[in-house]
């Protein structure tokens, strides 16, 4: 039996429809914010400090939960705040985000004041360079940095530190072309818990240069804890 009831007119169902649009646009758009604020964002890489492990224009995707539930370990690479001056002025007002790129996730609008490097030493451990064979010691253990080019010097200046609890000694990939822990040892060479975004575990683009990031547990397996601390 055919209903009694009037369908709605063209213009009520296509206002409908639009609104349902709308709210699906909305919707995405909070989770996408929620995601950026609070689980991972993308980073671009505008130097060759990280090479060849990362390249110039590289994107990455940064774990922003890790620091608060996994702190990183000796191996991560993270992105973090400036410690203190470790970007000169001009280096910071330099980044200027994509604004599309910026509201979809994939650059952040802060990037102008955060570095990228591979965390060596964390708190409590002695990062010094070097042995006889030319090799960085942790805790008085020598590491083979497979990470590193084939050939390139794990530092050509000689350093013996020891990281204060709850900060981390980073080092980029490019040991002769990165301004990282060793060149601020007069003012903020480490940096602190506080001023990590997070860690990098992903290289999304270009793609075919999509790769996962893991720590590379097998450089540090045999590094000893330091004095009075247990566990990793």
């Amino acid at each position: 039996m055919p209903s009694s009831e009037a369908s709605p007119p063209s213009s009520r169902k296509f206002v409908r429809g639009l609104l349902e649009v709308v709210a699906i646009i909305v919707v995405a758009v909070l989770i996408s914010t929620a995601l950026r604020a609070w689980v991972m964002r993308s980073f671009y890489i505008p130097s060759g400090s990280m090479e060849q492990t990362l390249q110039i224009d590289d994107r990455v995707l940064v774990n922003q939960l890790a620091p608060r539930f996994d702190p990183p370990d000796r191996g991560d690479i993270i992105v973090f705040d400036d410690p203190g001056d470790w970007l000169s002025d001009d280096q910071a007002s330099s980044y200027e985000p994509n604004p599309v790129l910026e509201f979809l996730g994939l650059a952040p609008s802060d990037a102008g004041n955060q570095l990228i490097k591979r965390v060596i030493g964390k708190g409590g451990d002695t990062v010094e360079c070097c042995d006889a064979q030319g090799r960085l010691l942790v805790n008085g253990e020598p590491i083979d940095e497979t990470y590193l080019e084939p050939g390139m010097a794990p530092s050509e200046m000689d350093f013996s530190v020891t990281v204060p609890e709850g900060d981390y000694w980073v080092m980029g990939d490019n040991r002769s072309n990165s301004a990282d822990s060793r060149f601020h040892q007069d003012t903020h060479p480490f940096v602190p818990a506080e001023n990590v975004v997070g860690t990098v575990f992903l290289v999304n683009w270009p793609l075919n240069r999509l790769t996962w990031m893991s720590t590379p547990a097998d450089v540090f397996a045999h590094v000893p804890e330091p004095e009075g601390i247990t566990g990793s």
